[in-house]
């Protein structure tokens, strides 16, 4: 099978192709033949080494994807060869609370991923894709839509209602746009880009802010809503927003701790103290279990929600995907696909 190696890592160069041997399952394994990735910003760190340790060269990148399957190993049963399936990146946590375990066999990072012709997974990891689905309705969710469901329904425990606050314009955040649009919620989005927050409007934004031309956007949050603040705020800037972050949360409200893109903070905590005078609560969301993700796929078909792909490109030309991904110029989600 051809696949993608990270190389080196030292920058979109250190990507390389290689051919190698196809898979064979082995007991309760399956061989998936792989359809359409999707990249996360992560992919950037990996090939830049600024995602943790440095990892093997000839590891396969990419979480998000979907396939169908090509063979089955011994004792698998509640899958045919044919059917499409995805899985979350964590995929030994099945269910249940998150364990750090889960980064050890994490696709991508420490166990090969999505970018090449065929994965090999175990059978318990995935979920069947049902037909009414596409393959761009299903490639986005298994990392980036998944750690937005997460964020929103099981901790941010969202109802009809609620005011969500979205940061930024990437795969996460539109995908949390989407999602939160879906259950009933109103949405707030954040961006430098007033072309992209015109394109929020059109999947139903209620507020946009654009945080370059009005750098304190929490109080301009804070205006918009009568001073009422945002139920949940989906924060992936990380140290240089959490601290707006905090100002823009409504009474009660819930963080949910995501990313860290806007780099490093300038100062601490100013608000410190808002945290208990709001009742606030901050949590870390590291993406999500295979219950999450059969819950997520049901609840896109049921609603025949259509996640934003901003551009596809080939499978020969992953390079210029990642590229695109650098450039900070897609709105929602990066596709790559395999004839």
């Amino acid at each position: 099978m051809r696949a993608y190696e990270i190389g080196d890592q030292t920058g979109l160069a250190s990507l390389t192709t290689t051919t190698r041997p196809d898979p064979v399952p082995g007991p309760g394994e399956v061989v998936v033949k792989v359809r359409a990735i999707c990249l996360n910003h992560r992919d950037l760190n990996v090939l830049a080494g600024a995602y943790g340790p440095r990892r093997p060269h000839d590891r396969i990148p990419m979480s998000d994807g979907i396939g169908e399957v090509l063979a089955l190993g011994a004792g698998v049963t509640g899958l045919a060869v044919g059917d499409r399936v995805t899985t979350p990146h964590f995929i030994t946590w099945t269910d249940g609370a998150f364990s750090p375990s889960a980064f050890a066999a994490d696709l991508g990072i420490t166990r090969d991923g999505w970018l090449a012709e065929q994965l090999l997974v175990p059978a318990t990891t995935l979920v069947k894709v049902p037909d009414s689905l596409s393959d761009a309705q299903v490639a986005p969710l298994a990392a980036a839509g998944l750690t937005a469901w997460n964020a929103l329904v099981v901790f941010g425990r969202i109802k009809a209602g609620d005011r969500v606050l979205v940061l930024g314009t990437g795969g996460v955040s539109i995908l949390a746009l989407q999602i939160a649009r879906m259950l009933g919620a109103s949405v707030a989005v954040t961006s430098s880009s007033d072309a992209k927050l015109a394109m929020a409007r059109e999947l139903g934004a209620d507020i946009t802010i654009n945080y370059r031309s009005t750098p304190d956007w929490a109080a301009a949050l804070l205006a918009e809503t009568g001073g009422a603040g945002a139920d949940i705020i989906i924060e992936t800037g990380g140290f240089g927003t959490l601290a707006q972050s905090i100002t823009a949360a409504a009474v009660n409200g819930r963080i949910a701790i995501i990313g860290a893109l806007a780099g490093a903070a300038g100062e601490g905590l100013p608000n410190y103290g808002s945290i208990i005078g709001k009742n606030l609560t901050l949590h870390g969301i590291a993406a999500g279990s295979r219950a999450m993700l059969a819950d997520l796929v049901r609840a896109i078909a049921a609603n025949a929600v259509h996640p934003v792909i901003n551009r596809t490109f080939g499978f020969d030309e992953a390079t210029a995907a990642y590229a695109w991904l650098k450039s900070g110029d897609h709105f929602g989600k990066v596709m790559i696909t395999l004839a």
